[in-house]
């Protein structure tokens, strides 16, 4: 993974993780040189996209054999001669894994260049084409139809416009314009479509967007391991209690066969919306989504007390028509519950830059263990409770896991099925046969990866899968079960 560096970090946070990745409790396993290694392992990977794209099949409306063909159809067309193939999981039966060629060592850089911001250079390395919002600066007589070379401003440093810029940055690949440099800079309105059409990526995945979208969901490989880890039955009711965009949400609906309810919340309106868009686009009805607080939809009385309820509720949710199946919802009255929570989202792939601060990172914990708490408290006696996060550090994963523990005596771990990812990391405290009933996503067990045609070719299918169960964003999935309502 040599074609671009490790992630770039504040440097208050790269030395918190350093102590992190260095606990005593690694150390004392695994020794100085193979905790330091696999530290700078994991550094690399993070700015790197994972191995394979994931899509995820809607098998509420076609079956995965009809959808893997449709899919294939489709990145034939885009690859043209490249033969790549479409792998069902053999674990994961509505996965579909695609794998991603390259770094491509071979292409030639352009004279005329576009910069584009470090979000929208990751999206590229995912197989996105470049839209115009995500343009900063492109060469003086850039023409519509010009071949150019595509870099990302990974320090944030090129200012908007700019016709050369001479700072940081990443070759991504090259592509072609839609616009000149004059209709993208000069417009008098906002322009939203593709800017640039990437023909020869750095890392060559196809792009899905729109692409039969009623049928398939783009879906990291983890997140979909934890819909399957929860486990939801028909007739269940289940709640996403931070559910946007509405991957996990629409994933548990389909696993239900859209029997039952599904609870989706988030507290940001847009967010809310797009869940419902979701939901919609891949026809799944027992879908609820709802614009709160996860903190705060514990009711505090029982809905059937009538006047008062319906009080509670509008001193709770102002202007909100009180509603049988919204929030505030009953203590315990679910089934199940999935805790997807905010976190610092140092486990996305690929990311060559990450510019939050330490306090910003550690910011996160008392937010997760207040939404843990309410989780805790809504969920049925026997119910199963999944906390999972995107994230990398102890303080958000295998500490709260041991928090937990100590704090909700009612609360057992349980084993998880499927059991894709590793065992958790050693330094929260946790026993042996804790951290193994834990699962995390650790890039950093790869091993140096450069997929050409050539050797995907020569790869077995098996080899092909463990790759992409390792070589995927990091992640972390606990499993609970609520023992009584003490």
């Amino acid at each position: 993974m040599s074609s671009f560096s490790k992630i770039l970090l504040q440097p208050e946070v790269e030395e918190y993780l350093g102590h992190v990745f260095r606990n005593k409790e690694l150390i004392s396993a695994l020794g100085t040189l193979e905790a330091e290694r696999k530290y700078e392992s994991l550094l690399n990977c993070l700015s790197h996209p994972p191995a394979f794209t994931t899509v995820r099949v809607n098998t509420h409306l076609a079956s995965v054999k009809q959808v893997k063909n449709l899919l294939f159809e489709e990145i034939h067309k885009q690859f043209k001669d490249l033969s790549v193939p479409v792998l069902q999981h053999p674990e994961l039966q509505d996965l579909l894994l695609i794998p991603v060629i390259g770094p491509r060592k071979d292409l030639q850089k352009q004279s005329s260049e576009v910069i584009v911001g470090a979000q929208c250079g990751n999206s590229v390395l995912r197989g996105a084409h470049v839209f115009v919002p995500g343009i900063i600066s492109a060469s003086k007589f850039m023409k519509a139809g010009d071949v150019v070379s595509v870099y990302s401003d990974i320090e944030g440093k090129c200012k908007r416009g700019a016709k050369v810029f001479l700072g940081t940055k990443v070759f991504i690949g090259n592509g072609i314009s839609e616009l000149s440099r004059s209709e993208i800079f000069s417009s008098s309105g906002s322009l939203k479509g593709i800017g640039i059409r990437m023909t020869d990526p750095v890392y060559l995945s196809p792009s899905l967007d729109n692409v039969l979208s009623s049928y398939l969901f783009l879906q990291n490989l983890p997140s979909a391991v934890v819909s399957h880890v929860l486990n939801p039955q028909p007739g269940e009711r289940i709640l996403d209690m931070c559910a946007a965009p509405g991957g996990k949400t629409t994933h548990l609906a389909t696993l239900m066969h859209d029997q039952g309810e599904v609870i989706a919340m988030d507290k940001i309106a847009n967010k809310v919306k797009k869940i419902k868009q979701n939901a919609a686009l891949l026809q799944l009805n027992c879908v609820k989504a709802f614009c709160c607080d996860g903190t705060k939809v514990l009711a505090t009385g029982k809905k059937e007390d009538g006047q008062g309820a319906v009080l509670m509720t509008l001193v709770l949710f102002p202007g909100w028509k009180f509603l049988n199946e919204g929030p505030p919802f009953s203590a315990e009255s679910f089934d199940r519950i999935l805790l997807d929570v905010p976190c610092s989202g140092m486990g996305q792939r690929p990311n060559m830059a990450y510019f939050w601060t330490l306090k910003e990172v550690m910011s996160y914990q008392p937010l997760q263990r207040k939404l843990f708490s309410t989780a805790v408290k809504l969920l049925k006696p026997g119910g199963t409770l999944v906390y999972s996060t995107c994230t990398i550090t102890l303080s958000e994963n295998e500490e709260q896991v041991a928090w937990a523990l100590e704090t909700f005596p009612c609360l057992q771990l349980q084993s998880q099925e499927p059991h894709i990812g590793g065992e958790g990391m050693m330094g929260a405290g946790l026993s042996l046969d804790q951290l193994k009933l834990l699962q995390r996503f650790d890039p950093s067990s790869v091993t140096s990866r450069e997929m050409d045609i050539n050797s995907l070719q020569d790869s077995r299918e098996d080899d092909l899968i463990l790759l992409a169960n390792k070589d995927c964003i990091g992640f972390f999935i606990a499993k609970f079960i609520k023992l009584n309502s003490k």
